[in-house]
């Protein structure tokens, strides 16, 4: 996202996401990590592609899941992180850009230099 808002927006969106994946992945209670990357405006580009006309509010979001979610479930988390960050920080639904990212179960180590999942 561009650098600039008030810490208060950066958290609503962390919360926003979290509390979509949950609702609509089922994560487990925790799985919070995330990271937002705040980029100059001279390092950030969005265009309007697709129909979509994005302002300068758009945010780019990437998340990576276990390759065993099915597209009901990212369609679900797509209009769930929406829907959430238009309440709150207020985010027009156009401005929300979402990838998800499938990744097998062993490409995971959460900790302990182990393959958790596999």
């Amino acid at each position: 996202m561009r650098a600039g808002k008030p810490e208060a927006y950066r958290k609503a969106i962390l919360d926003g996401l979290y509390r979509a994946m949950r609702e609509a992945l089922n994560v487990p209670e925790g799985d919070e990590f995330m990271i937002i990357s705040e980029l100059s405006p001279a390092n950030f580009r969005c265009g309007n592609a697709y129909g979509v006309k994005r302002s300068e509010d758009a945010v780019l979001i990437q998340i990576t899941v276990f390759a065993t979610r099915t597209a009901q479930q990212k369609k679900a988390l797509y209009r769930r992180i929406a829907d959430l960050l238009g309440e709150n920080p207020g985010i027009r639904p156009e401005d929300v850009f979402v990838n998800v990212l499938d990744a097998p179960a062993e490409n995971w180590s959460v900790g302990h230099g182990i393959a958790q999942f596999a």
